[in-house]
């Protein structure tokens, strides 16, 4: 098996992800669905043979770290197809490995209906904004079209830590600095140390891991600096109690007075299967007014939801509210926009109103 030119059948598929795990024919998610692209069960030597190949195409990487820890994350690109980011792991005493398309291209935001009121996020001059949903949401893709508007209307230094690089940024008015995890630097944490010390005017985090790595972030927005990053939550709620709750108790207040002043937006998201395929993004867009602010500072985040409920005009939004609009257009089954729902009993009430 090829690995080279079945990654380039899958991109000519359109596939999303590519599955490698033995016991089963190697198989590719499409829209939502699983298939398998043929009858052929991996054995443990197909596995390992294909994913050898793979480290091969990524500039030769070493397996050591797969073999040592369990798992690696990576990307590679192969020249006129597309790029791939690659999380590589031992399951059952073999080899597997989920491959994600990303294409070399920018992504559209339009297309992917993105809303102009998360692309002005481009604008802002400095504190931290944080787009959040769970894996495989699209928080990187949106991250990315953020990042992109940036490069192409200011003069800045934008500074990505991210672990693997996805999307490839191009030097337009803005210079761009890349910089992959353990292979440009150890750790999130240190690069973002350093990042302070490189003249940044933006800086993306891929991901707030630890109390070390938000610390930084939240003094690098308090600098002055605008600060992108993700977090694995979902609702403005959910993502600020989870960024207080990775610190100790005695630390909590001062993160909290920390976040109210800090803290710009928060831009929560969900993929939603389409009716007719395909699969469309459910927003929640929480911007940090007064009453936000006063309220993260209390440790009063369970009526941020009201807030973002009542403040439409300054263009927030609730995930349920942003349900309801894709199944009122007709675009989503009932049931899925029950099933994503954050207070799914009052979303029933309101459809059926």
């Amino acid at each position: 098996m090829n690995a080279q030119e079945l990654l380039t059948e899958m991109v000519n598929m359109g596939v999303a992800d590519v599955f490698v795990i033995t016991g089963k024919p190697l198989s590719y998610k499409r829209g939502n669905i699983i298939s398998a692209r043929d009858d052929q069960i991996l054995m443990p030597a197909d596995t390992h043979d294909f994913i050898e190949q793979i480290y091969k195409l990524a500039d030769d990487r070493s397996l050591d770290y797969l073999i040592d820890r369990g798992d690696d994350d990576f990307s590679f690109a192969i020249k006129g197809v597309s790029r791939f980011r690659v999380n590589t792991y031992r399951q059952r005493g073999t080899f597997a490995a989920v491959i994600r398309v990303v294409s070399f291209e920018m992504p559209d935001p339009e297309t992917l209906s993105i809303p102009p009121s998360v692309l002005e996020l481009a604008e802002l001059r400095r504190g931290l904004v944080l787009i959040t949903g769970p894996a495989g949401s699209g928080k990187t893709t949106t991250l990315a079209t953020i990042i992109d508007r940036i490069n192409n209307t200011r003069n800045a230094h934008i500074i990505t830590l991210e672990n693997p690089i996805e999307f490839l940024h191009r030097h337009a008015k803005s210079l761009v600095s890349q910089r992959e995890v353990n292979i440009d630097t150890s750790s999130y944490a240190t690069a973002l140390r350093a990042a302070l010390r490189q003249s940044p005017d933006v800086i993306l985090i891929g991901e707030l891991r630890d109390a070390e790595t938000i610390s930084i972030a939240l003094t690098a927005a308090e600098t002055g600096h605008l600060v992108f990053s993700t977090l694995h939550t979902v609702g403005a709620t959910n993502t600020v109690d989870r960024l207080v709750d990775s610190f100790s108790a005695e630390q909590q207040t001062q993160v909290r007075m920390q976040l109210s002043m800090v803290l710009q937006s928060v831009v929560s998201q969900q993929l939603v299967p389409l009716l007719d395929g395909g699969m469309v993004p459910a927003f929640e867009i929480m911007h940090c007014n007064n009453a936000v602010r006063n309220l993260i500072r209390e440790g009063r985040t369970h009526q941020i939801p009201s807030v973002i409920n009542t403040s439409s005009e300054e263009g927030m939004i609730g995930m349920d509210a942003s349900l309801l609009a894709l199944y009122r257009a007709g675009r989503i089954s009932y049931q899925e926009m029950l099933t994503r729902a954050l207070s799914p009993d009052s979303l029933a009430k309101l459809a059926a109103s």
